[in-house]
């Protein structure tokens, strides 16, 4: 590999600025985050009717997908059902998606977000269409609220997986395995399935971690 062709550093938070350096160490999960916040935001303040009509409208379900594709599969990563779970999101957004971001650089984090996101949104979608052709679901489900960051999450779940060192790998890698497929044999619903495909994409990515688990982060 030539010099040019080396994957660059690994950014870490400077001791100096420490909430400064924290997040521009990560700047799409936190960018993400921040479009999050404005969009819960939103959200609550809101009346019924208009919260309803922004989560419809927002949505990635069969309805939108045929009408409006690329923004529906866009706009609906930046909205989140519950406004009260943003607390939670943070958490796991900078305990994941920042770790993952920083280890393999935003535009690869991006790409297996998006990746991941598109489709198993997608996959999903299609399945409730077929279920809904052959009569095993309703069909009010064309316009089921189907918004949402869990689906990268899952994937960088997986890739994150990679990133550990030694036992705590596998330790990991079960749990996070376990935590999405109980849900799935248990009492699957189209949600379950794109989170298993989420994941199984982060899992596929793992080249991009190659030489990544050494950083002292992850060697702890």
């Amino acid at each position: 590999m030539t010099e040019d062709s080396a994957p660059a550093p690994e950014r870490s938070p400077e001791p100096s600025r420490p909430v400064r350096s924290w997040v521009r160490s990560a700047p799409g999960t936190h960018v993400w985050l921040l479009v999050i916040f404005c969009t819960s935001a939103v959200s609550v303040l809101a009346s019924d009717e208009l919260q309803m009509y922004l989560l419809h409208r927002n949505s990635s379900n069969l309805v939108q997908l045929n009408e409006h594709p690329v923004q529906a599969l866009l706009l609906s990563a930046f909205w989140i059902e519950n406004p009260a779970s943003l607390p939670l999101y943070v958490v796991l957004f900078e305990l994941i998606h920042a770790r993952v971001e920083r280890a393999v650089g935003t535009l690869r984090w991006v790409v297996v977000v998006a990746t991941a996101h598109i489709a198993a949104t997608l996959i999903s979608q299609k399945l409730v269409l077929l279920q809904i052709q052959h009569h095993d679901a309703p069909r009010h489900l064309i316009h089921v609220v189907d918004i949402g960051v869990s689906y990268g999450l899952a994937a960088s779940a997986g890739i994150l997986t990679y990133l550990l060192p030694g036992r705590w790998k596998w330790l990991y890698g079960a749990g996070v395995i376990a935590f999405f497929a109980i849900p799935l044999l248990a009492d699957a619903t189209f949600t379950d399935l794109g989170h298993a495909i989420a994941l199984s994409i982060g899992f596929a990515f793992w080249p991009l971690t190659r030489g990544r688990a050494s950083h002292p982060e992850y060697a702890r």
